[in-house]
């Protein structure tokens, strides 16, 4: 395998292991069992967890850039991207449920570590509420659109959080379903105004 191949699969292994498991009780080891490679081999890519930690957040900050991205590329209109966001729930429930929200858990965890990879990690929720404050003033809402942003990152979290504890309940598919009706009423408003003036 070459090098860089080896590194993309302990950053993408290690990324799965931060998520499901934890990243303090993820080693070293941990992560190299699942690539299959010896820890000399994995020593020679990263020396320090703090450095997989680093490679894991950037990747999953260009991940969740590019999916962004890629709703804006496509044409829809801001209120549907807004809703593309919202969905992600639905997309990612089985995970949810299961392990919570990849960027809420990571965040969490670190804190409660007072890890220095906080305001990196942090990042992710920076991405998301530019990109949500942006859609939102696309949508004529510029007074309060970091607000409606901080609203739609805060619900979601909260609903991640609560699915993750109910895993047996359709508490998840009904949040959603709420979000998007927030979100008709925010665009409606938004349409009434525009009209009246």
């Amino acid at each position: 395998m070459a090098a860089s191949a080896t590194r993309e699969k302990i950053v993408s292994s290690a990324d799965q292991l931060f998520y499901e498991r934890g990243f303090e009780v993820t080693s070293f080891a941990d992560v190299a069992e699942m690539v299959g490679i010896s820890r000399g081999n994995f020593y020679y890519h990263f020396k320090t967890k703090d450095e997989i930690l680093d490679a894991v957040i950037a990747r999953r900050i260009k991940d969740r850039d590019e999916m962004l991205g890629r709703w804006i590329d496509g044409d829809q209109t801001p209120k549907q991207s807004v809703a593309s966001f919202i969905r992600i729930l639905e997309m990612n429930n089985k995970k949810i449920r299961s392990s919570g929200c990849p960027v809420g858990t990571l965040f969490s965890e670190l804190a409660k570590l007072n890890h220095p990879g906080r305001p990196a990690a942090r990042g992710l929720f920076d991405l998301f509420r530019v990109w949500l404050r942006r859609r939102f003033e696309e949508m004529g809402r510029h007074r309060d659109a970091d607000a409606l942003a901080m609203h739609i990152l805060a619900r979601s979290q909260g609903a991640a959080t609560l699915a993750n504890a109910y895993p047996d309940e359709p508490f998840l598919e009904t949040e959603v379903a709420q979000m998007l009706a927030w979100l008709d009423a925010v665009a409606d408003q938004q349409d009434q105004t525009q009209q009246d003036t």
